[in-house]
């Protein structure tokens, strides 16, 4: 891979890893200070839709190929199904993915 790929990925890793961590210090510290202040510290609603939405919005833009051809459908089609049947067995979120992009990878690659 060349320099621009991994400074891609670099990239990515480090908006997606801000994405999360960013909103769980702010939040850490405005639940501090509410406890401090009347001593009752609740979530606003907002925050708790937050996570969900933005995993409908990344599904929903992954199950549309860039280049939609019949090998783009197929290892899509493929990697949704292995992710949802990985899911239904562990109900965690890492795994079902991983296995995921690993099935779409390997069709992409056999065919």
């Amino acid at each position: 891979m060349g320099m621009s790929m991994w400074l891609a990925l670099v990239s990515i890793a480090v908006g997606t890893y801000l994405i999360r961590l960013l909103p769980y210090i702010w939040m850490k510290r405005s639940l501090a200070k509410r406890q401090t202040e009347d001593g009752i510290g609740s979530m606003p609603t907002w925050l708790t839709i937050l996570g969900p939405t933005m995993i409908a919005a990344m599904f929903g833009t992954s199950l549309v190929p860039t280049h939609p051809d019949i090998l783009a459908w197929l290892a899509t089609g493929v990697g949704v199904l292995v992710t949802y049947g990985v899911w239904t067995r562990t109900h965690s979120m890492g795994l079902p993915i991983l296995c995921g992009v690993v099935a779409f990878g390997m069709v992409t690659l056999v065919f």
